[in-house]
């Protein structure tokens, strides 16, 4: 966010500081500082983190494996601890946010705020609609009901088909089974975005730092207000 937008905000009544409404001059100390922009939290502390990483195939979606393969964080230097938000199958590839921030981590995962995920699948066969309006309906897996917010065919090409399907829950490997409950193997599949997030230009193992206008989105998108503000996690912490 520039500094010139910014001062446009203040100057609009859109921020405030510790409760109250800021003013052009007002300063406060960033370790414990509140701040909303439209009543939603901005994170200004130094020591959060938060890394968007588009994950490689092959790669595993925790901090450490016992079993010694690669994970996500080898693959992202950032100078301190970060945590995956949520999984993707080692089979899967696309978004992954980590991040030290303990309250976006639940904010993002837990189903209860609707932070929507969105997929890219390469399907065999041409799912009908018959199959697009049962994936949003729900389709019956053997750990309960699955829906997906919208599904739609993005293009046809002979024996195959891409099927974008938006999701606001992530169980295991629960796009994958949808579709082929519905008589669709999936042969590739890809997370596209994260929320309001996303980024094609972002090359498979590659990561970026996320702008302080992207977290505080993803803070909107969960409709997140104060007591879901940014807190770190503990080195004792888990995932």
């Amino acid at each position: 966010m520039s500094r010139r937008r910014a001062e446009d905000m203040i100057r609009q009544g859109r921020v405030t500081l510790d409760g109250e409404v800021a003013v052009l001059g007002d300063r406060g100390d960033p370790m414990v500082a509140r701040v909303t922009v439209d009543d939603v939290p901005l994170p200004v502390r130094a020591d959060l983190v938060y890394v968007l990483l588009n994950k490689p195939l092959g790669v595993i979606s925790t901090s450490q494996d016992p079993q010694g393969r690669e994970t996500v964080v080898d693959l992202v230097d950032v100078g301190t601890r970060v945590y995956p938000v949520g999984r993707l199958d080692a089979d899967s590839q696309g978004l992954l946010i980590l991040t030290n921030d303990g309250s976006l981590t639940n904010l993002v995962t837990h189903p209860s705020y609707q932070v929507t995920k969105t997929y890219l699948a390469r399907v065999e066969g041409s799912p009908g609609n018959a199959a697009l309006r049962q994936l949003a309906e729900g389709v019956e897996l053997d750990d309960g009901m699955a829906r997906a917010v919208t599904a739609r065919i993005v293009d046809r090409h002979k024996s195959e088909s891409l099927v974008e399907l938006v999701m606001a829950e992530g169980r295991k490997r629960e796009v994958r089974r949808m579709l082929t409950a519905v008589g669709h193997d999936v042969k590739q599949l890809v997370r596209t975005a994260i929320g309001s997030i996303r980024d094609t230009a972002l090359e498979p193992g590659a990561w970026r730092r996320l702008t302080l206008e992207e977290v505080r989105s993803l803070y909107a998108d969960a409709g997140a207000e104060w007591q879901d503000a940014p807190q770190v996690v503990g080195e004792e912490s888990t995932e």
